[in-house]
């Protein structure tokens, strides 16, 4: 009875894991395409992504993340599930939280976990690779770690 049930249990965990490793693969594929997005004129890409968020039958909204004394806005996208789910931070790329980094949260959600894209730039967006970059270049590690450690509680 307990190998049957230890079956169970590692071919849950193999198919959670491999849940994971899917959404990590699109996860990969967005960090790489910010790598990329310096090259490329903001206006090109600006509102790709907009379409998907438009017609996505799953909830994505603003929330408001307290950490001491400051407030910190994210992107959360809700995958269409009852069960737990478990929960991916999205690094934003140069530009802010984008139509199309928002975009990503979607489709992450699509594939089953909650995409938090926690704000770095305080709402900012840009159109040049120039502001973007001194703009995130301003942003401290502390800063950084203080984001990612509230969006993580």
């Amino acid at each position: 009875m307990s190998k049957i049930g230890c079956g169970r249990i590692f071919g849950c965990v193999a198919k959670a894991q491999i849940d994971v490793l899917k959404s990590m693969k699109h996860l990969l594929f967005a960090i790489a395409f910010a790598c990329l997005a310096q090259s490329i004129h903001a206006q090109e890409y600006k509102d790709f992504g907009k379409e998907r968020l438009n017609n996505s039958p799953r909830h994505g909204e603003w929330v408001d993340i307290k950490s001491g004394a400051q407030t910190i806005k994210a992107f959360v996208v809700y995958p269409e599930r009852k069960d737990k789910a478990p929960a991916v931070l999205v690094v934003q790329e140069i530009f802010g939280l984008t139509d199309w980094l928002r975009s990503m949260c979607d489709e992450l959600a699509e594939n089953g976990v909650i995409a938090i894209a926690p704000d770095f730039l305080k709402g900012q967006k840009f159109e040049d690779a120039d502001g973007a970059g001194k703009a995130t270049s301003a942003v401290t590690q502390d800063q950084v770690k203080a984001v990612l450690d509230a969006a993580a509680d």
